[in-house]
């Protein structure tokens, strides 16, 4: 007899290339092995055109218009009814939604095909602080307005969830917040790590000099208080490396004026958006990873860094401290605190890189592999089902996750 699969439906606003970038085709491959499921995926299209095409697993990907409010309206007016669909043609036991706001389309998509029959488990990921990123994010009109709305959608989703995935201590808090119930599995988002495992350093670490920033341009990410900070620093061989796309073009055109008030534009590259084996070769030259942000779900740059052996300075938000061992593995700074972050810099160039490198690289092996991931969306499925309890739940997540280390108050 065939083997029987259960059908996941799987929404979020993502945007999918055909063919897959490298690191989307090795995540859905991943998963795609996980015996017993058949996956079905509601993106965007990385263009105006709609595709639907399999590569691992099937995309049913939305047009993509200009600006944010068109993609909210394509999302929420198109994606239900697709959602709908695909739970009555296939049949399908779970719906996946990859933030609160993307569960809101899946709770209506629930309510809907419950009055014909179908009942399927709804699962909100929750990667951020979504009542906050957005506004860190970008400039939104009406902003008291949209956050009675974002906040009325979240609530409508989290009140007809089944579990919960998380990725760090402070997502876990928030979504406690608002469903105390619900069972919740914790583990990072994808990173395809063999890329910064098979990686060699290009340098010893005590040799190295550069700074790397790995993220998009938004100020949510503090690089306008990193640039400021790397300006005092008194060390005329480094250079800085912002390395990730201009998602704000009006905040990343700001941080180029600042480098030039500052005088550091020849010693601060906007390296752009660069793939993960061009990720690697930064850090593999680096001295230190700095992700200075004022808001972060978790931060997986800091552990693709940490493979490298390199040290991360990091602020104290969000889930960087479950990875941040202060003094050992990197430095924990106060959140917007430009003082602090140059405090950090320095101490970067006088203490032992070298021990702190090799604690960095023990940890993040530990941390996360992607055998830990595909093992950490089985548990949360079977969360969903009803096939594993609450408490088994936690004591995984708990070892999976390879436990949060204890920050060491200066």
């Amino acid at each position: 007899m065939p083997e029987q699969r259960l059908t996941l439906c799987w929404i979020s606003s993502a945007r999918y290339s055909q063919p897959l970038d490298a690191a989307a085709a090795r995540k859905w491959q991943l998963l795609a092995g996980l015996p017993g499921y058949e996956y079905y995926v509601i993106g965007f299209s990385s263009s105006l055109r709609p595709r639907r095409f399999h590569e691992h697993v099937s995309f049913y990907l939305l047009p993509q218009p200009p600006t944010s409010l068109l993609r909210y309206l394509v999302i929420f007016g198109l994606s239900p009814l697709l959602l709908c669909w695909l739970v009555m043609r296939r049949r399908a036991a779970v719906i996946v939604a990859q933030s609160p706001f993307e569960g809101a389309i899946g709770a209506a998509a629930k309510v809907v095909v419950r009055l014909l029959g179908r009942q399927p488990k709804l699962i909100i990921e929750n990667h951020n602080d979504f009542e906050e990123d957005v506004f860190l994010q970008r400039s939104v009109p009406l902003p008291g307005l949209y956050r009675r709305l974002m906040l009325a959608l979240a609530r409508f989703a989290f009140r007809h969830a089944d579990a919960l995935r998380v990725i760090s201590s402070s997502t876990a808090a928030r979504a406690r917040h608002y469903a105390p119930a619900l069972p919740q599995a914790r583990f990072m988002t994808f990173s395809d790590t063999d890329v910064f495992r098979r990686m060699e350093r290009r340098l010893p670490l005590h040799e190295a000099v550069d700074i790397v920033y790995a993220g998009v341009l938004i100020p949510r990410k503090g690089v306008h208080l990193l640039l400021k900070a790397f300006a005092e620093l008194d060390h005329p061989r480094a250079r800085l490396h912002l390395v990730g796309g201009a998602e704000n073009s009006a905040y990343a055109e700001s941080l180029r004026q600042t480098a030039a008030e500052l005088g550091i534009s020849e010693r601060a590259n906007f390296a752009g958006a660069v793939s993960q084996r061009e990720l690697a070769g930064y850090f593999a030259a680096a001295r230190v990873m700095v992700l200075p942000s004022l808001s972060e779900g978790l931060g997986r740059v800091v552990v693709e860094a940490m493979l490298l052996g390199t040290p991360v300075i990091g602020s104290r938000v969000g889930g960087i401290p479950d990875m941040i061992v202060d003094g050992e593995n990197g430095y924990l700074v106060e959140a917007g605190n430009e003082a602090e972050l140059t405090a950090a810099l320095r101490r970067i160039y006088a203490e032992d890189v070298t021990a702190m490198g090799e604690k960095a690289r023990a940890f993040a092996e530990d941390f996360f592999s992607l055998r830990k991931y595909v093992d950490g969306y089985r548990r949360l499925f079977e969360l969903a089902l009803g096939q594993e309890t609450v408490a088994e739940a936690e004591q995984a997540a708990a070892s999976g996750s390879g436990g949060a280390p204890k920050e060491r108050r200066p």
